[in-house]
């Protein structure tokens, strides 16, 4: 690897994306994330909710962590299995566009199926297939930035956690101000990505991967596949970005449970009340990952601003196990999302940068994904865990708090200098 390789875009056709790149690049991703997180949020829940049966509230709650981390499971295999494999693809219809529509298609099919599917064990195996597609299609997206950009790299990134803020409240939102039901949910969400997401595999560029990079792709894929692991700044940033989103998730993934069972919100108007909290959430996400990503391009010191943002994070969920009322849990959304919105932008920016392979760099991009997308499905498993260990809710929020403050913490073991991305890199050989 040479010296300005990891500043550099894996293909020599990066360049600066206009308004419409943009537009189609944050479609897609809404839909992408309007597809994974309302079922997370709201779907699965009122699925798999058991206040009458034998065990309660809680065997509900457990339900709906196993299959919740079912799902992440199987996201953690696909993400990087395509991403890597979207690499090496060739052919007239591109190089991470076959992989996008097919895990579009796949996502909306698996929407569809889980519809109609009854109990964990039929919600769960529709599940898998849902985080499949979503996977297979969110490593195709995501190294479209590495492919294609170089300054915007932050403003890209920006748009994917914001996007991920702003999908919660289209789905839940719509669903809820409409009064559908949990069928008629399943296939507004199918259609959202079927639309929208198959709009952005199909018309954003796919610039075809360089030519001379090639033979040395090929000798790695069997030796090196996880050879990113390696690389000491990648590998910390990796696991960090892990941690501190299952924070994360223990913060916000049962949100819908903790309004019913922990704070005694009435059931009628629990999702009213579920709806609210995720509107100031999103807002706060929104900003802050926009700032944040515009930051972080014009001076290029991502290191510290994710290490700041995790702490943030941190602070507001131990502000939730120390205070138990709903206009408190109206201030900690504010702060989850100003800390979690800054965190995902900067720190999507980051991986970009370190990324010890630029030719490979939609496999390793995978495992960012992964990162991500794992730690939240994680986390209401973890979570249901610690609510049914002390039956209640504090315990849950505490250790989200420390998780993120630790997570961030990790992130300062990232030797990333201070710079400029576009700026001249030092030799990896010497990190």
């Amino acid at each position: 690897m040479t010296a300005a390789s990891r500043d550099r875009p894996a293909s020599d056709d990066a360049h600066r994306a206009g308004g419409g790149w943009f537009f189609l690049f944050t479609l897609a991703w809404l839909a992408i994330w309007t597809a994974q997180l309302t079922p997370l949020q709201l779907l699965i829940p009122l699925q798999l909710d058991t206040p009458n049966d034998a065990g309660g509230w809680i065997s509900g709650v457990v339900s709906s962590g196993l299959v919740l981390a079912t799902g992440g499971l199987a996201g953690v295999i696909a993400g990087p299995l395509a991403g890597g494999m979207s690499d090496r693809t060739r052919g007239a219809f591109g190089r991470r566009r076959p992989w996008a529509l097919a895990g579009v298609l796949l996502g909306a099919a698996s929407l569809l199926g889980i519809a109609f599917a009854s109990g964990p064990l039929g919600v769960g195996i529709a599940w898998v297939g849902v985080s499949v597609g979503v996977a297979v299609a969110s490593a195709a997206f995501t190294a479209m930035i590495a492919d294609q950009l170089s300054d915007q790299r932050g403003t890209a990134s920006a748009a994917i956690s914001s996007s991920q803020a702003l999908g919660i409240v289209v789905g839940v939102g719509v669903i809820v101000l409409l009064g559908l039901g949990v069928v008629a949910g399943y296939v507004l969400l199918a259609g959202i990505l079927l639309v929208a997401g198959g709009a952005g595999a199909v018309l954003l560029p796919d610039p075809p991967a360089p030519a001379a990079s090639a033979t040395a792709r090929g000798r790695r894929a069997l030796a090196e596949r996880f050879a990113a692991f390696r690389d000491r700044d990648f590998a910390w940033m990796l696991w960090g970005r892990l941690v501190v989103n299952i924070g994360n998730a223990l913060g916000t993934g049962l949100l819908l449970f903790f309004l019913l069972y922990g704070l005694h919100r009435d059931p009628a108007g629990a999702q009213d009340d579920l709806l609210l909290l995720i509107v100031v959430y999103t807002v706060f996400v929104v900003i802050a990952s926009i700032v944040g990503g515009a930051i972080s391009d014009r001076t290029g010191n991502r290191r510290s601003l994710t290490v700041w943002a995790a702490l943030v994070q941190g602070g507001a969920a131990l502000l939730l196990a120390a205070f138990g009322s709903f206009e408190l849990t109206m201030v900690a959304a504010a702060l989850l999302g100003t800390g979690y919105g800054a965190y995902m932008s900067v720190g999507l920016a980051l991986g970009t940068d370190l990324l010890p392979f630029p030719e490979d760099s939609a496999r390793d991009l995978g495992f960012v994904n992964v990162a991500a997308s794992l730690g939240q499905l994680l986390g209401p498993l973890i979570g249901a865990g610690l609510v049914a260990l002390v039956g209640g809710f504090w315990l849950l929020f505490a250790a989200g708090g420390i998780l993120s403050v630790v997570g961030g913490l990790m992130t300062l073991m990232v030797r990333a200098p201070l710079r400029h991305p576009l700026s001249p890199a030092p030799d990896p050989e010497q990190r």
